[in-house]
């Protein structure tokens, strides 16, 4: 950390250099990249860019989203992931339009995430992973159009039934949690046995060979975990800065689902 307790002084993004960062998607689309840019705070220029589709500034080491950015009304895909990020902004409700968000790899508590979300009613996709979440906002269950979900490596405990029930859920990732064991997890799985990602089958409609198989990949899973050193879970991602093949799915992939829906 530099003297006086200050953070790193980062690079200066202009004008011009936003505008050339400016690229157009195979779809036609405007999309401002600004990622591993060295970026410590918002840069106020780009919002004289507001006709933009999508924006990304992630894996930089931006603290704070403004208000302001809520002024990109035509935005429908705006990535944050890997950042300082510990608040989103009331104001980012008013983006309407947007169908996909990442804000994961952040330091978002749940305090951080504001009511405001439940406005976002055409949202498709939210990544809350790698965060310091232990619990979800219930108003997350307000978004009847979201098709995926990403909790993954957070502090959670339980998970609202309203989210689990939305009525287009396809995709709901909540690996690496400290969910309790026995009854109440069991519960939350039966909860979303109709997600597509998931495949659960009784014990009584297997055949003697594909049962042993299971109970065999069971036991040696089981085995593995028992020889795993056990810690006390902390948020060992805290001071992640570079992004791993959790932060985000393919953005190409997800430009062609959504241009085809």
């Amino acid at each position: 950390m530099a003297k006086g307790g200050k953070g790193p002084k980062g690079k200066k993004i202009t004008l011009s250099v936003a505008k050339n960062c400016i690229k157009m998607t195979f779809d036609g689309r405007k999309r401002l990249d600004l990622s591993k840019m060295g970026i410590t705070t918002f840069p106020k220029c780009i919002l004289r860019l507001t006709e933009i589709d999508e924006l990304d500034l992630s894996r930089n080491m931006i603290r704070k989203i403004p208000d302001s950015i809520s002024k990109f009304q035509n935005l429908r895909w705006l990535d944050l992931h890997s950042n300082y990020i510990d608040k989103l902004p009331e104001s980012i409700g008013q983006m309407t339009t947007l169908l996909y968000l990442n804000v994961s790899n952040n330091k978002l508590t749940t305090n951080g995430l504001p009511v405001e979300l439940n406005q976002l009613k055409n949202i498709r996709t939210i990544n809350l992973g790698l965060n310091h979440l232990d619990s979800v906002p219930t108003t997350l269950g307000a978004l009847k159009d979201l098709h995926e979900v990403g909790l993954h490596d957070n502090l959670l405990s339980s998970i609202p039934a309203g989210i689990t029930k939305l009525p287009k859920l396809k995709k709901l990732n909540i690996k690496r949690n400290p969910f309790p064991k026995g009854g109440e997890s069991e519960v939350f799985v039966d909860s979303i046995k109709r997600l597509e990602n998931l495949y659960l089958v009784e014990e009584k409609d297997l055949c003697a060979s594909c049962l042993h198989k299971c109970q065999y990949a069971r036991d040696k899973l089981n085995k593995i975990r028992s020889m795993a050193p056990s810690a006390p879970r902390k948020a060992i991602f805290s001071n992640l800065v570079s992004p791993n093949s959790m932060a985000k799915d393919s953005q190409e992939e997800w430009r062609l689902r959504s241009s085809i829906s």
